[in-house]
């Protein structure tokens, strides 16, 4: 009897010992795996802050939580466009699963420095027309993503200015001619600029220096309305070119949101954030085994006007009622 229990205590304490790997490699935490973000803008600018929260939100949405089966490892140009190469160069070196990569500026950055790391690209106007890719629909490559414009946009900037400020006759057009989408982004103003009776002025700007001169010159002249065009440029110095325009009383339209909150007269572009939580989505699918070359590119779906009244009232512009109507978001 006393041979029988001993057996029994030893295959009890046998079975322990066995079950105890498995319980162990149960335990084991999840594959790491590493995204890369390469970013011209500012890391601790606003706008940048919330569009990053919206990409990792859209990640935990997914499965994926930052320390537990993902690793970021995060590049940000503060609007120096210059060093994206460099950084991109140093995120391959840290061999990433896939790259974020923000802009023309960017992508251009990010598939210089790797042709075999996928990457997902965001806020790139016309990513065939530039040669990313040769189609929207397969783009081929290691490279796919979504754009933030559409060419109907410059008529919505010009015909909001119009609305507005209806007696200017003259619209200076602030862009970075670094930037890969700068002529793209000027032809949609000019094509439609006759149709509204306005002549348009390029205003080229590289630097917070070339931006104080630019519009500094622009009041002496006969400008009526400004339009600023899309770029991590003006977005890191928007603070400097609202206060500009009101210091010289310029009409101005934006092209994003927060602009406008931070004392704009009116903004009309797609939402930011959007396309950093869209991005997300094809960051997942990647790390689940999806090939960047067949996932379709995405043009934006939802565009949002913004009207601060406050500005407005300061301009002694009026706002007709339409455009407050026609206003996803009016700050008073």
């Amino acid at each position: 009897m006393a041979s029988y229990i001993g057996r029994r205590k030893f295959l009890a304490t046998l079975g322990g010992a066995a079950a105890w790997p498995l319980a162990a490699s149960a335990q084991q935490p999840e594959q790491m795996r590493r995204v890369g973000v390469l970013q011209a803008l500012d890391a601790n600018d606003p706008v940048a802050k919330s569009s990053f929260a919206a990409f990792t939100h859209g990640l935990q949405e997914s499965g994926w939580t930052e320390g537990r089966n993902l690793r970021i490892d995060q590049r940000w140009a503060a609007g120096n466009t210059g060093r994206l190469l460099a950084d991109a160069v140093e995120l391959v070196r840290l061999r990433p699963d896939v790259i974020l990569a923000g802009g023309s500026p960017g992508l251009t950055a990010a598939q210089r420095a790797s042709r075999i790391i996928p990457i997902v690209f965001i806020n790139v106007a016309d990513p065939v027309g530039q040669g990313f890719i040769p189609s929207l629909a397969r783009p081929g490559g290691n490279a796919t993503g979504f754009t933030n414009f559409e060419f109907a946009m410059g008529g919505k900037w010009l015909g909001v200015l119009k609305d507005i400020a209806p007696r200017a006759a003259q619209v200076a057009l602030i862009v970075n001619p670094d930037n890969p989408n700068a002529s793209i982004f000027l032809r949609s103003v000019e094509t439609v600029a006759a149709s509204f009776g306005v002549q348009t002025l390029a205003t080229p700007v590289r630097n917070k220096p070339e931006i104080e001169s630019a519009l500094s010159t622009l009041a002496g002249g006969p400008v009526g309305g400004l339009i600023v065009l899309p770029d991590a440029l003006v977005i890191v110095h928007r603070q400097l070119i609202i206060g500009l325009a009101a210091r010289y009383r310029l009409p101005a339209v934006y092209p994003f949101r927060d602009f406008v909150v931070d004392g704009g007269l009116v903004s009309y572009g797609n939402k930011v954030a959007e396309n950093y939580r869209q991005a997300a989505g094809y960051v997942d699918r990647i790390l689940r085994g999806a090939n960047p070359a067949d996932l379709p590119v995405q043009a934006p779906t939802k565009f949002e006007l913004v009207v601060n009244l406050k500005t407005a009232k300061a301009l002694g512009l009026d706002v007709p009622l339409h455009i407050q109507q026609l206003a996803d978001e009016v700050i008073e």
